[in-house]
Protein backbone atom coordinates (compact mmCIF):
# COMPACT_ATOMS: atom_id res chain seq x y z
CA UNK A 1 0.00 0.00 0.00
CA UNK A 2 1.35 3.44 -0.71
CA UNK A 3 0.22 6.16 1.75
CA UNK A 4 -0.37 10.41 1.04
CA UNK A 5 -0.75 13.73 3.80
CA UNK A 6 -4.05 14.36 3.80
CA UNK A 7 -3.57 17.84 2.23
CA UNK A 8 -1.39 20.10 4.43
CA UNK A 9 -1.83 17.84 6.95
CA UNK A 10 0.93 14.93 7.96
CA UNK A 11 -2.04 12.47 8.54
CA UNK A 12 -1.08 9.56 6.51
CA UNK A 13 -3.85 8.17 4.44
CA UNK A 14 -4.05 4.56 2.32
CA UNK A 15 -4.41 5.88 -1.45
CA UNK A 16 -6.87 3.46 -1.88
CA UNK A 17 -9.96 3.26 0.45
CA UNK A 18 -12.96 1.55 1.35
CA UNK A 19 -16.58 3.05 1.16
CA UNK A 20 -19.77 1.41 2.00
CA UNK A 21 -22.51 3.42 -0.19
CA UNK A 22 -24.65 1.13 -1.93
CA UNK A 23 -22.81 -2.26 -1.24
CA UNK A 24 -23.32 -2.35 2.37
CA UNK A 25 -26.91 -3.75 3.39
CA UNK A 26 -27.76 -4.89 -0.21
CA UNK A 27 -24.95 -6.16 -2.08
CA UNK A 28 -23.33 -7.39 1.04
CA UNK A 29 -24.35 -8.99 4.18
CA UNK A 30 -22.80 -8.81 7.59
CA UNK A 31 -20.38 -11.58 6.98
CA UNK A 32 -19.58 -10.26 3.31
CA UNK A 33 -18.65 -6.43 4.86
CA UNK A 34 -16.60 -8.17 7.41
CA UNK A 35 -14.61 -10.35 4.70
CA UNK A 36 -14.29 -6.85 2.94
CA UNK A 37 -12.61 -4.90 5.54
CA UNK A 38 -10.79 -8.01 7.02
CA UNK A 39 -9.14 -7.63 3.19
CA UNK A 40 -8.75 -4.09 3.07
CA UNK A 41 -7.14 -4.08 6.13
CA UNK A 42 -4.90 -6.59 5.67
CA UNK A 43 -3.70 -4.99 2.12
CA UNK A 44 -2.84 -1.33 4.59
CA UNK A 45 -6.00 0.57 3.43
CA UNK A 46 -6.49 2.68 6.56
CA UNK A 47 -9.84 5.23 5.51
CA UNK A 48 -13.18 3.64 5.92
CA UNK A 49 -15.75 6.10 4.76
CA UNK A 50 -19.58 6.45 5.36
CA UNK A 51 -22.35 8.78 5.61
CA UNK A 52 -25.71 9.11 7.80
CA UNK A 53 -27.50 8.51 5.01
CA UNK A 54 -26.37 5.48 3.84
CA UNK A 55 -29.18 2.94 4.40
CA UNK A 56 -30.79 5.02 6.73
CA UNK A 57 -27.34 4.59 9.16
CA UNK A 58 -27.36 1.22 8.74
CA UNK A 59 -24.24 1.17 6.54
CA UNK A 60 -21.99 3.17 9.59
CA UNK A 61 -23.84 0.65 12.21
CA UNK A 62 -22.23 -1.90 9.49
CA UNK A 63 -18.78 -0.74 9.84
CA UNK A 64 -19.12 -0.40 13.09
CA UNK A 65 -19.94 -4.13 14.18
CA UNK A 66 -17.09 -5.34 11.45
CA UNK A 67 -14.51 -3.24 12.75
CA UNK A 68 -15.57 -4.27 15.92
CA UNK A 69 -15.47 -8.10 15.29
CA UNK A 70 -12.16 -7.84 13.69
CA UNK A 71 -10.86 -6.21 16.85
CA UNK A 72 -8.92 -3.03 15.26
CA UNK A 73 -7.16 -0.62 17.66
CA UNK A 74 -8.68 2.80 17.06
CA UNK A 75 -5.00 4.35 16.57
CA UNK A 76 -4.61 1.56 12.91
CA UNK A 77 -7.50 3.02 11.01
CA UNK A 78 -9.63 6.11 10.09
CA UNK A 79 -13.74 6.57 9.68
CA UNK A 80 -15.86 9.34 8.24
CA UNK A 81 -19.43 10.08 8.55
CA UNK A 82 -20.97 12.75 6.17
CA UNK A 83 -24.10 15.13 7.54
CA UNK A 84 -26.94 17.05 5.04
CA UNK A 85 -29.46 14.37 4.68
CA UNK A 86 -30.74 12.55 7.82
CA UNK A 87 -31.44 8.86 8.01
CA UNK A 88 -33.91 9.29 5.12
CA UNK A 89 -33.50 7.21 1.77
CA UNK A 90 -32.08 8.05 -1.41
CA UNK A 91 -30.02 10.89 -0.68
CA UNK A 92 -33.71 12.88 -0.41
CA UNK A 93 -33.79 15.71 1.90
CA UNK A 94 -37.85 15.12 1.71
CA UNK A 95 -37.12 12.28 3.32
CA UNK A 96 -36.86 12.32 7.16
CA UNK A 97 -40.04 13.38 8.69
CA UNK A 98 -39.20 16.35 10.95
CA UNK A 99 -36.54 19.47 9.90
CA UNK A 100 -34.55 19.11 12.48
CA UNK A 101 -33.40 15.91 11.35
CA UNK A 102 -31.65 17.04 8.29
CA UNK A 103 -29.33 20.02 7.18
CA UNK A 104 -26.85 21.56 8.35
CA UNK A 105 -28.18 23.62 11.67
CA UNK A 106 -26.05 23.29 14.57
CA UNK A 107 -28.80 21.16 15.99
CA UNK A 108 -28.67 18.50 12.96
CA UNK A 109 -24.53 18.85 12.68
CA UNK A 110 -24.06 18.07 16.56
CA UNK A 111 -27.06 15.10 17.16
CA UNK A 112 -26.19 13.38 13.76
CA UNK A 113 -22.43 13.23 14.80
CA UNK A 114 -23.62 11.83 18.26
CA UNK A 115 -25.55 9.28 16.05
CA UNK A 116 -22.65 8.58 13.66
CA UNK A 117 -20.71 8.04 17.15
CA UNK A 118 -23.30 5.83 18.57
CA UNK A 119 -23.50 3.77 15.18
CA UNK A 120 -19.91 3.63 14.73
CA UNK A 121 -19.18 2.80 18.39
CA UNK A 122 -16.26 4.75 18.74
CA UNK A 123 -15.71 7.60 21.01
CA UNK A 124 -14.58 10.01 17.76
CA UNK A 125 -14.90 10.74 14.06
CA UNK A 126 -11.70 11.37 11.80
CA UNK A 127 -13.39 13.06 9.29
CA UNK A 128 -16.93 14.24 9.54
CA UNK A 129 -18.17 15.96 5.93
CA UNK A 130 -21.15 18.40 5.24
CA UNK A 131 -22.24 16.04 2.54
CA UNK A 132 -23.32 18.53 0.01
CA UNK A 133 -24.26 22.78 0.51
CA UNK A 134 -27.66 23.49 1.66
CA UNK A 135 -29.97 26.32 0.24
CA UNK A 136 -29.79 28.98 2.75
CA UNK A 137 -26.68 27.99 4.79
CA UNK A 138 -25.30 29.56 7.30
CA UNK A 139 -21.78 29.83 6.93
CA UNK A 140 -20.70 30.73 10.56
CA UNK A 141 -23.01 28.46 11.93
CA UNK A 142 -21.57 25.61 9.97
CA UNK A 143 -17.41 26.61 11.07
CA UNK A 144 -18.58 27.50 14.97
CA UNK A 145 -20.25 24.05 14.80
CA UNK A 146 -17.42 22.02 13.52
CA UNK A 147 -14.73 23.75 15.35
CA UNK A 148 -16.94 22.93 18.70
CA UNK A 149 -16.74 19.56 18.17
CA UNK A 150 -13.53 18.87 17.25
CA UNK A 151 -12.58 21.37 20.82
CA UNK A 152 -14.75 18.66 22.42
CA UNK A 153 -12.75 15.66 21.07
CA UNK A 154 -15.84 14.39 18.81
CA UNK A 155 -13.98 15.24 15.69
CA UNK A 156 -10.71 15.40 14.51
CA UNK A 157 -10.81 17.04 10.45
CA UNK A 158 -13.96 18.21 9.13
CA UNK A 159 -14.43 19.21 5.27
CA UNK A 160 -17.18 19.02 2.79
CA UNK A 161 -18.20 16.78 -0.34
CA UNK A 162 -19.41 18.35 -3.61
CA UNK A 163 -19.26 21.62 -2.80
CA UNK A 164 -18.16 24.60 -5.41
CA UNK A 165 -14.99 25.83 -4.47
CA UNK A 166 -16.23 29.32 -3.86
CA UNK A 167 -18.54 28.23 -0.40
CA UNK A 168 -15.16 26.01 0.92
CA UNK A 169 -13.05 29.06 0.10
CA UNK A 170 -15.60 31.02 1.72
CA UNK A 171 -15.64 28.55 5.06
CA UNK A 172 -11.80 28.55 4.98
CA UNK A 173 -12.04 32.64 5.40
CA UNK A 174 -13.90 32.92 7.81
CA UNK A 175 -11.96 30.12 9.98
CA UNK A 176 -9.51 31.99 9.18
CA UNK A 177 -10.64 35.50 10.46
CA UNK A 178 -12.22 33.87 13.71
CA UNK A 179 -9.43 31.81 14.10
CA UNK A 180 -11.45 28.48 14.13
CA UNK A 181 -10.10 25.55 12.79
CA UNK A 182 -10.92 25.12 9.07
CA UNK A 183 -12.14 22.38 6.82
CA UNK A 184 -9.12 20.16 5.77
CA UNK A 185 -10.88 18.16 3.09
CA UNK A 186 -13.28 18.18 0.21
CA UNK A 187 -14.78 14.83 -1.26
CA UNK A 188 -15.94 15.18 -5.13
CA UNK A 189 -16.89 12.61 -7.48
CA UNK A 190 -13.52 12.30 -9.38
CA UNK A 191 -13.36 9.84 -12.79
CA UNK A 192 -12.10 9.75 -16.50
CA UNK A 193 -15.82 11.76 -17.17
CA UNK A 194 -15.81 13.94 -14.38
CA UNK A 195 -12.69 16.13 -14.58
CA UNK A 196 -13.35 19.64 -14.21
CA UNK A 197 -13.62 20.45 -10.90
CA UNK A 198 -10.72 18.66 -9.22
CA UNK A 199 -8.37 19.38 -12.08
CA UNK A 200 -9.77 23.44 -12.42
CA UNK A 201 -12.12 24.62 -9.88
CA UNK A 202 -10.04 23.15 -6.67
CA UNK A 203 -6.74 24.20 -7.95
CA UNK A 204 -6.14 27.11 -5.99
CA UNK A 205 -8.01 25.25 -2.75
CA UNK A 206 -5.34 22.76 -3.41
CA UNK A 207 -2.35 24.99 -4.21
CA UNK A 208 -2.55 27.54 -1.53
CA UNK A 209 -4.92 26.76 1.25
CA UNK A 210 -3.46 22.85 1.51
CA UNK A 211 -7.13 21.10 0.85
CA UNK A 212 -6.80 17.81 0.62
CA UNK A 213 -9.10 15.40 -1.40
CA UNK A 214 -10.75 11.79 -0.89
CA UNK A 215 -12.26 10.71 -3.97
CA UNK A 216 -15.47 8.53 -5.15
CA UNK A 217 -16.81 7.32 -7.85
CA UNK A 218 -13.30 6.45 -9.82
CA UNK A 219 -15.37 3.54 -12.00
CA UNK A 220 -18.35 6.01 -12.51
CA UNK A 221 -20.47 3.01 -10.70
CA UNK A 222 -19.09 0.31 -12.74
CA UNK A 223 -19.17 1.87 -16.41
CA UNK A 224 -15.22 2.47 -16.56
CA UNK A 225 -14.49 -1.42 -15.60
CA UNK A 226 -16.96 -2.15 -18.64
CA UNK A 227 -19.89 -3.96 -16.82
CA UNK A 228 -22.53 -2.17 -18.80
CA UNK A 229 -20.77 -2.61 -21.93
CA UNK A 230 -23.94 -5.10 -22.87
CA UNK A 231 -26.88 -3.67 -21.12
CA UNK A 232 -27.65 -3.66 -17.69
CA UNK A 233 -27.38 -6.62 -15.42
CA UNK A 234 -29.56 -7.87 -12.62
CA UNK A 235 -27.03 -8.35 -10.28
CA UNK A 236 -25.46 -4.42 -11.01
CA UNK A 237 -24.51 -1.06 -8.95
CA UNK A 238 -27.31 0.13 -11.14
CA UNK A 239 -29.84 -2.29 -11.07
CA UNK A 240 -29.58 -1.89 -7.15
CA UNK A 241 -33.57 -1.63 -5.73
CA UNK A 242 -33.72 1.45 -4.50
CA UNK A 243 -31.02 3.56 -6.91
CA UNK A 244 -32.92 3.75 -9.71
CA UNK A 245 -32.59 7.62 -9.96
CA UNK A 246 -28.54 6.15 -10.20
CA UNK A 247 -28.54 5.22 -13.79
CA UNK A 248 -29.44 8.78 -15.16
CA UNK A 249 -26.90 10.38 -12.73
CA UNK A 250 -23.95 7.83 -14.06
CA UNK A 251 -24.91 8.27 -18.13
CA UNK A 252 -26.14 11.75 -17.71
CA UNK A 253 -27.99 11.66 -20.83
CA UNK A 254 -24.55 9.86 -22.82
CA UNK A 255 -25.12 6.08 -22.72
CA UNK A 256 -23.84 5.35 -25.98
CA UNK A 257 -20.75 7.65 -25.57
CA UNK A 258 -19.92 6.64 -22.28
CA UNK A 259 -20.01 3.26 -22.75
CA UNK A 260 -18.14 3.07 -26.26
CA UNK A 261 -15.62 5.32 -24.67
CA UNK A 262 -15.35 2.53 -21.86
CA UNK A 263 -14.88 0.00 -24.28
CA UNK A 264 -11.88 1.68 -26.16
CA UNK A 265 -10.62 1.72 -22.55
CA UNK A 266 -10.13 -1.91 -22.83
CA UNK A 267 -7.70 -2.15 -25.90
CA UNK A 268 -5.36 0.27 -23.37
CA UNK A 269 -5.87 -1.92 -20.58
CA UNK A 270 -4.65 -5.12 -22.62
CA UNK A 271 -1.84 -3.54 -23.31
CA UNK A 272 -0.45 -2.42 -20.26
CA UNK A 273 -1.81 -5.73 -18.61
CA UNK A 274 -4.12 -4.75 -16.72
CA UNK A 275 -8.04 -4.87 -16.08
CA UNK A 276 -10.33 -1.55 -17.29
CA UNK A 277 -11.16 -1.08 -13.22
CA UNK A 278 -7.48 -1.26 -12.47
CA UNK A 279 -6.40 1.19 -15.51
CA UNK A 280 -9.30 3.84 -14.41
CA UNK A 281 -8.12 3.66 -10.83
CA UNK A 282 -4.64 3.95 -11.82
CA UNK A 283 -5.54 6.98 -13.82
CA UNK A 284 -7.08 8.84 -10.41
CA UNK A 285 -4.44 7.91 -8.34
CA UNK A 286 -2.11 9.68 -10.82
CA UNK A 287 -3.13 12.71 -9.88
CA UNK A 288 -0.80 13.86 -6.89
CA UNK A 289 -3.44 16.19 -5.47
CA UNK A 290 -5.43 13.26 -4.76
CA UNK A 291 -4.75 11.81 -1.32
CA UNK A 292 -7.41 8.84 -1.28
CA UNK A 293 -9.52 7.41 -3.60
CA UNK A 294 -12.36 5.51 -2.20
CA UNK A 295 -13.60 1.73 -3.71
CA UNK A 296 -16.85 0.38 -3.07
CA UNK A 297 -16.10 -3.34 -4.32
CA UNK A 298 -19.26 -6.01 -3.54
CA UNK A 299 -16.98 -8.56 -3.10
CA UNK A 300 -13.43 -9.66 -2.17
CA UNK A 301 -11.84 -10.88 -5.52
CA UNK A 302 -13.48 -7.21 -6.80
CA UNK A 303 -11.56 -5.60 -3.64
CA UNK A 304 -8.42 -7.17 -4.68
CA UNK A 305 -8.92 -6.54 -8.46
CA UNK A 306 -8.62 -3.32 -7.03
CA UNK A 307 -5.84 -3.40 -5.22
CA UNK A 308 -3.52 -4.44 -8.37
CA UNK A 309 -4.24 -0.76 -9.71
CA UNK A 310 -1.23 0.18 -7.64
CA UNK A 311 1.17 -1.53 -9.62
CA UNK A 312 -0.24 -0.41 -12.70
CA UNK A 313 0.47 3.69 -12.07
CA UNK A 314 3.99 3.39 -12.76
CA UNK A 315 2.88 2.41 -16.89
CA UNK A 316 0.64 5.21 -16.92
CA UNK A 317 3.32 7.17 -19.38
CA UNK A 318 2.61 10.42 -21.05
CA UNK A 319 1.61 8.72 -24.43
CA UNK A 320 -0.74 6.66 -22.36
CA UNK A 321 -2.25 9.79 -20.27
CA UNK A 322 -2.49 11.65 -24.45
CA UNK A 323 -4.55 8.72 -25.65
CA UNK A 324 -6.59 8.30 -22.96
CA UNK A 325 -7.25 12.17 -22.76
CA UNK A 326 -8.35 11.48 -26.53
CA UNK A 327 -10.97 9.01 -25.55
CA UNK A 328 -12.52 11.19 -22.77
CA UNK A 329 -12.21 14.68 -23.97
Amino acid sequence: MQYRSLGSSTLQLSVLSFGSWITFGTRLDQNGANECLACAFDHGINFFDSAEVYLGGEAERMLGRGIKALGWSRDSYCVSSKVLFGTGDNHSVMNSSRPTQQGLSRKHITEACHQALQRFGVDYLDFYLCHRPEAGMSIAEIAWTMNTLIQQGKVLYWGTSEWPAEDILRLMEFCHHNRLVPPQLEQPQYNLFHRERVEREYQPLLHEHGLGLTTWSPLASGVLAGRYDEGIAADSRLATEGFAWLEDFVFENKREQRIEAAKQLKTIANELGSTRAQLALAWVLKNEAVTSVLVGASSVAQLQENLGALEVIPRLEPAVLRLMDEIFQ
